[in-house]
């Protein structure tokens, strides 16, 4: 398995696609690891060289004690995208992992060509995760596993029951409670708001109209401050990309292959 070492910790990362097309990126939600993308890595892979990582704290990766940081996050995609041989790539990042894209693209911005940011958010109210961590911390990942499911997928699609879903249902109680937490804090510490007007990454934002945990007005908010972003919402809640996949991808795919203007 390809690890790569950052700030301590080893993280996770695996390549799929074509090694002769664009090298692509990817972070994943808080709660998950890189088979969040399943839906659409089949259309991803015919377009680029996807590189997916395991967020600290998730999936593979190791689950350094303490609280993590958007920045360490940041650095370990870096970190990965180093270990691939990836000098610059396109980036798409959904949740936390769209959190991580705007760190990047004020932090990197010699390292990205496109960016997708997808049901994230620039900001969260003080204390909105207070109960989450301490409830995972003293109780399992178990006792908020039906409040993320919850958020993740509209009661329509969650009654499919698709392998899809078990997936992600089992890999979210699978986390370390540690690593959820860590993240967590990440989220509550992020300082990126501020510097989205100097982003200059070309953008793509994707925002669900049913996503209780990024709310689309989150999305247009995102849109509004980065110069010449544009905006899509669809009628999905968090996890936009599950729900409506031919939609999510050919947006996606279509913006990352866009030629520059001029």
């Amino acid at each position: 398995m390809p690890f790569a070492l950052s700030d301590g910790a080893r993280i996770y990362w695996r390549l799929d696609g074509r090694p002769d097309k664009p090298p692509l990126v990817m972070v994943s939600s808080l709660g998950s690891d890189h088979a969040m993308w399943n839906p659409v890595m089949a259309g991803l892979e015919r377009e680029f060289h996807v590189l997916r990582l395991d967020k600290r704290g998730h999936g593979a990766s190791d689950v350094p004690d303490g609280e993590y940081s958007i920045a360490q996050l940041g650095r370990d995609a870096l970190a990965c995208a180093d270990a691939a041989g990836f000098a610059r790539f396109h980036f798409v990042g959904l949740s936390i992992g769209g959190m991580t894209g705007m760190w990047l693209a004020q932090n990197a911005r010699d390292r990205l060509d496109r960016m997708v940011l997808s049901n994230t958010t620039s900001r969260v109210v003080p204390g909105a995760y207070d109960e989450r961590i301490r409830l995972v911390l003293t109780q399992g990942m178990a006792s908020v596993a039906d409040l993320v499911i919850g958020r993740f997928f509209t009661p329509g699609y969650a009654a499919r029951r698709t392998v899809h879903y078990s997936t992600v249902r089992s890999t979210l109680l699978s986390i370390d409670p540690r690593g959820y937490a860590g993240c967590c804090a990440a989220i509550v510490g992020m300082t990126i708001a501020d510097g989205l007007a100097n982003i200059s990454t070309p953008t793509l934002v994707i925002s669900g109209s049913h996503d209780p945990a990024t709310p689309a007005e989150r999305g247009r908010e995102i849109a509004q401050a980065i110069p010449g972003a544009r905006y899509l919402e669809l009628p999905t809640a968090h996890f936009g990309h599950s729900e409506r996949p031919v939609r999510w991808l050919g947006a996606t795919v279509d913006f990352l292959n866009a030629r520059p203007a001029g």
